[in-house]
């Protein structure tokens, strides 16, 4: 059994290695301060070098196993340790998650993200996912969890199983990581991510912002982002829900146009990544969201409820979609180099 590692990749000028390019926060802070305008034209310059236009992939999350979460992480309302309203329930069963995997397909959803608020799962909580990523890959739709960190043999259970991507984010840079989150490292992320791509599993992992962070933190976010190598087929970039009862519940609301930002220099600096314009849709309004779809975004969760949280309804954001002529029958990948 082969077991990767990845480190922290200290800041370093943007070049190109046998890898690829490499970015440091310097790099990414310099597009993040460019004239908005330009920064948009270069952001859709890159986006239709490498995807088709109009092409954006629909994906539906569910909360599999809600509440109860012994981690602190400031911004979830999942944490056992926060008085927020949200009470623990157990796994749901084959049926419940079929059931809801096939209405997230009728609904024009291709891929089915399953969450589980555990630190790290037991390894009989990883044989009952594998049966419920079996029955949803049976459906025909792409499989993605989020169950925490991993050990290296769960990994390559969960890939046994059919998973197509496993979401780890990183949620905000390596030096504000301990701000947010005290019940793990940031190394802890980047060993669980290492031993997810060793399996062969592709890599879901972006981040939030608005959670009290610098303009460099979130300079420092993406290009850790960009910097694994390879970079996450995914990069769900989230605006922080301000959740009562939660620390970071009386944040600072982000200027939208800097939410746009981190969208385009995610799309240059990871032109081949899906980037995923995830929780904190319903808060932005439709033209924001239609200038994250002009800065490169070209995913979306879909559906009424982002594990304990809200989204747009599905026929809302079908309307979006339409009246901005985007695609929501998506082509399976980006274009041919």
């Amino acid at each position: 059994m082969t077991t990767a590692t990845l480190q922290f990749i200290p800041p370093v000028s943007p070049s190109q290695t046998p890898s690829g390019t490499r970015w440091s926060v310097d790099a990414v802070q310099s597009l993040l301060d460019l004239p908005f305008m330009e920064l948009l034209w270069r952001a859709q310059t890159v986006h239709r070098q490498h995807w088709p236009a109009g092409d954006v992939e629909l994906a539906t999350l569910l909360s599999v196993k809600t509440g109860g979460c012994p981690e602190n992480c400031g911004y979830c309302p999942q944490a056992a340790a926060f008085d927020t309203g949200v009470q623990a329930q157990k796994l749901m069963d084959v049926a419940e998650v079929t059931a809801a995997a096939q209405a997230a397909k009728d609904a024009g959803a291709t891929r089915f993200c399953m969450g589980a608020a555990w630190r790290t799962p037991k390894d009989r909580d990883i044989e009952k996912m594998t049966a419920l990523i079996a029955a949803v890959k049976g459906l025909g739709l792409q499989t993605c969890a989020t169950l925490g960190m991993l050990a290296p043999q769960q990994a390559e259970a969960l890939r046994d199983a059919g998973l197509d991507y496993y979401n780890h984010n990183l949620d905000t840079a390596p030096e504000y990581y301990q701000d947010v989150v005290s019940t793990r490292q940031y190394q802890d992320r980047l060993d669980t991510l290492a031993h997810v791509r060793a399996a062969g599993i592709k890599v879901c992992a972006g981040g939030i912002i608005g959670m009290g962070e610098a303009p460099v933190h979130r300079a420092g976010l993406i290009a850790q982002l960009a910097n694994l190598d390879p970079y996450p087929e995914s990069v769900p970039i989230n605006s922080l829900v301000r959740v009562p009862g939660t620390p970071l519940a009386d944040s600072e609301a982000v200027d939208p146009l800097d939410f746009v930002r981190v969208i385009a220099v995610a799309r240059i600096t990871m032109p081949r990544a899906r980037v995923r314009l995830s929780a904190g849709r319903q808060q932005m309004g439709e033209a924001v969201q239609a200038l994250c779809f002009l800065a490169g975004a070209n995913s979306i969760f879909y559906g009424d409820k982002l594990l304990v949280t809200g989204n747009p309804e599905a026929q809302d954001d079908a309307r979006l979609l339409a009246r901005l002529g985007l695609n929501a029958h998506p082509a399976a990948s980006a274009l041919p180099v």
